[in-house]
């Protein structure tokens, strides 16, 4: 299989500055993520004054901001942007923001990113994915709050574009109980498309789990740590469990192989200490009638193997053999 696509997501982890964007990527530089995510959007046009904040925004930012001034305070400018896409080329990671409106569209497309990145908010945002599929990009998508027939009337308006679908469930942390992984499997079936998984729940094991499953992306959500202020920080790992998560993700992808069930190099040389062979269990003279008697299956197994028993068992001794000694037809 080819390497699974893994996305370390910075999102608004930088908290508005851009030093900290920094060393977000450099964190997700050192844990060998293949990309680096921001989120990029103009918080007058993502978010009206009449928007509440979500319970874990409330949860983790407080209630003495409304979500237009919470978003405000986490917003980069074009500039920044610029700044962190040479800074990436620099470290030698890919570089992806995700659109919240057409002109973020429109900037990320002129910059040549790899592919577009969807948030599973804007899935039912129709000009928004109209205006994606003038580009002829791949598309990422986030399906985070949608059913079955939601994501199927997304890619009805990205046809002709190349879609790989991430399952997402939109809780900040997610519980383990509404990750419902077996959904991306789904998707892969019902809408015949890569899946992927972007994940929002604790820990590093459900990600895991969800390459050995078939994600061909993985996003995760990272930060330098969780006791920073912000909406996000809680819901993501820190450096080190990035780094912890990426190399089991690696691990993984090589223990699935190819799905040929044959002997691996490494274990061929152990064929003949673990197997048996047809082994005298006591002295038998030559041309004495071979029996249950006078033979057993006995390590090693470069001799007769037991499965040729029926064929071994009435036949006459060629020779002498001692005890333990292996059989010779």
């Amino acid at each position: 299989m080819s390497n699974v696509i893994i996305i370390a997501e910075a999102g608004v982890n930088h908290n508005g500055d851009i030093n900290l964007a920094k060393k977000l990527i450099d964190e997700a530089v050192i844990a060998k993520a293949d990309y680096v995510k921001f989120q990029y959007f103009s918080a007058k046009n993502l978010v009206s004054s009449i928007a509440k904040k979500a319970e874990y925004q409330i949860k983790n930012t407080g209630v003495d901001d409304s979500q237009l001034e919470m978003i405000k305070k986490l917003e980069l400018s074009e500039a920044d942007f610029l700044v962190l896409r040479t800074y990436c080329a620099d470290k030698g990671i890919g570089f992806l923001a995700s659109p919240f409106d057409i002109e973020a569209i429109k900037k990320l497309d002129s910059w040549d990113v790899d592919f577009f990145k969807i948030p599973s908010g804007e899935i039912t945002n129709l000009p928004y994915l109209r205006e994606l599929k003038k580009y002829k990009r791949k598309i990422v998508l986030s399906t985070g709050m949608c059913e079955l027939f939601e994501v199927k009337r997304a890619l009805e308006v990205l046809d002709g574009c190349k879609v790989v679908v991430l399952h997402c469930n939109t809780e900040y942390p997610t519980p383990f109980e509404d990750v419902n992984l077996n959904a991306m499997l789904t998707m892969k079936k019902e809408l015949g498309v890569q899946v992927g998984y972007s994940d929002h729940s604790m820990g590093i094991e459900v990600p895991i789990a969800a390459v050995a499953l078939g994600a061909t992306i993985i996003e995760k959500h990272f930060s330098l740590s969780r006791d920073m202020e912000g909406p996000d920080h809680v819901a993501s790992l820190e450096p080190n469990e990035l780094k912890e998560m990426i190399t089991s993700i690696r691990n993984i992808e090589k223990a699935l192989g190819d799905g040929v069930k044959k002997p691996s190099a490494s274990e061929k040389k152990n064929i003949e200490i673990a197997r048996k062979s047809l082994v005298a269990t006591r002295n038998i003279k030559s041309g004495e009638l071979l029996s249950s008697d006078n033979i057993i299956a006995k390590r090693p197994g470069y001799g007769i193997s037991p499965m040729q028993w029926d064929n071994v068992v009435g036949s006459r001794a060629k020779r002498d053999f001692q005890e333990d000694e292996l059989i010779e037809l």
